[in-house]
């Protein structure tokens, strides 16, 4: 397939958090695709769950870009290869526009990713309540880094098409593209995490199609799509070849990946990089399966264990695989939820202890409050499946659970040094026994591609020692 860096884009950006962006970007989505569109969705920063609406709008897999997890090269290789063959592709920011890794610069911003991306921005703002005032939104945006080039405003929850007209009479300096009225009915549900993941029986196919056709009544979506292709070509040459990710790659491993309910935190580029290697992905379900796929390695991500703690708890015969395989010497990566599943128990918000693998000591305590949030850096202490000792690279936490217990244990071994992004104390983390390494850090591995190379190289050479000998 030949790369090409002229696609129609554009990026989807906010006023701020809550302003209603992902709506917007699912409803144009799936109004693109009603036209006949092929349509390419990514998300700025490291969310797991908005890609899960993009794939439901789009019909195909949504790419995050993280301009701190990844660096220039990386964010624009990815955007090529997902963009190929498609008509229109769709860049939904986080957070607003200019919030990034830092108070004072744009590491990390959807503004730095509509940079290095050189695509246009349609703004969403929050209308409620504003007339005249959606002027000075407009001017500051558009002045505030003229770098960034905010082409269009979406206005949204406004009171009714008079209030949109209203909206377009101020003459804002950015021109108004549409506007979406409030749908109470059509809002999407939320959890502790924020909005669920987008499967059919949490997020109603009425729900996305509801929205796409508020976008094809209350969006000049002809507008939208001259903003995206006034997007410049890109020069992708040097990006693609400093980032190649070669899916034709031959077989070299199975690798077993936790995807259900309470599984399915991943990065897509992380998969694809494990694929490139010549790992073939096989999912499972830790909630339904009772016995393990033929597989070399486990990769068990991030997820809502604590929803399912009762469902992964009552499968014993899963649980059982989990700690044979690891003390048979199995090469199993954890992030997040997948440490949670790993340790001997998780104690739910109602005082309730549900027993899980054991294969990491210690209970994953659950808490009504946030107990870690942002950008993280780690360096390796010691050799371990991911490479040898002071290996670094990026990643993220969020999570509502602590894990006591583990750190005063002398059989388990802690070899990440963990630098969070805003200046905290470092501490120690990574939790290390045999061919088991589980944390809390959601790892993106385009910060470092020699760790998912020594990850798959670890599940060779584990299921090379175990075979009997000839």
């Amino acid at each position: 397939m030949v790369l090409s860096g002229k696609i129609p884009r554009v990026v989807i950006a906010a006023t701020a958090s809550g302003a209603g962006k992902t709506t917007a970007t699912v409803a144009l989505i799936g109004a693109m695709r009603a036209r006949g569109l092929k349509v390419a969705a990514f998300k700025c920063g490291p969310d797991y769950l908005d890609p899960t609406y993009h794939e439901r709008a789009a019909g195909v897999r949504s790419h995050n870009l993280d301009g701190w997890m990844m660096d220039r090269d990386a964010v624009v290789a990815t955007f090529t290869r997902a963009s190929a063959g498609a008509d229109l592709a769709v860049i939904e920011g986080m957070m607003g526009l200019f919030d990034s890794a830092t108070p004072t610069g744009e590491e990390g911003s959807t503004a730095q990713i509509a940079k290095w991306l050189e695509a246009p921005v349609v703004l969403v703002a929050d209308a409620s309540g504003v007339a005249r005032t959606i002027a000075a939104v407009a001017t500051g945006f558009a002045r505030f880094d003229p770098a960034v080039r905010v082409a269009g405003m979406i206005c949204n929850r406004v009171g009714s098409r008079g209030h949109l007209d209203l909206l377009r009479a101020v003459r804002p300096e950015v021109p108004i593209v549409g506007g979406f009225p409030a749908s109470s009915d059509l809002a999407f549900p939320e959890r502790h995490l924020g909005l669920l993941m987008a499967d059919e029986s949490s997020v109603p196919q009425r729900l996305i199609e509801g929205w796409s056709r508020l976008a094809a009544d209350w969006l000049d979506l002809d507008a939208i799509v001259e903003i995206a292709r006034s997007a410049p070509e890109l020069d992708v040459g040097r990006s693609v070849s400093a980032s190649k990710i070669d899916l034709t790659s031959p077989p070299r491993c199975r690798i077993g990946i936790a995807y259900d309910a309470a599984f399915h935190f991943y990065y897509e580029d992380n998969l694809n990089r494990l694929r490139s290697l010549g790992a073939q992905l096989v999912n499972f379900s830790p909630i339904r399966d009772r016995e393990l796929p033929e597989v070399e390695g486990l990769y068990l991500g991030g997820g809502y264990p604590e929803a399912f703690a009762r469902e992964l708890s009552s499968n014993c015969a899963m649980l059982a695989a989990i700690a044979d395989f690891a003390a048979r010497g199995g090469v199993i990566y954890a992030e997040c939820g997948g440490l949670m599943y790993l340790a001997d128990a998780i104690r739910t918000l109602d005082g309730a202890r549900w027993p899980m693998a054991a294969v990491i000591p210690g209970v994953a305590v659950m808490s009504d409050r946030l107990q870690a949030l942002g950008y993280v850096e780690v360096e390796t202490r010691a050799d371990s499946i991911l490479g040898a000792a002071q290996t670094r690279f990026r990643g993220h936490q969020f999570r509502y659970s602590t894990l006591e217990g583990a750190d005063s244990c002398d059989r388990i071994d802690r070899i990440y040094n963990v630098a969070p992004r805003w200046g905290a104390a470092p501490f120690a983390e990574g939790y290390r026994t045999r061919n088991v390494l589980a944390s809390y850090v959601h790892a993106h591995w385009a910060s470092n591609p020699a760790v998912a190379e020594a990850l798959v190289r670890s599940c060779v050479r584990s299921f090379a020692s175990r075979q009997p000998a000839a």
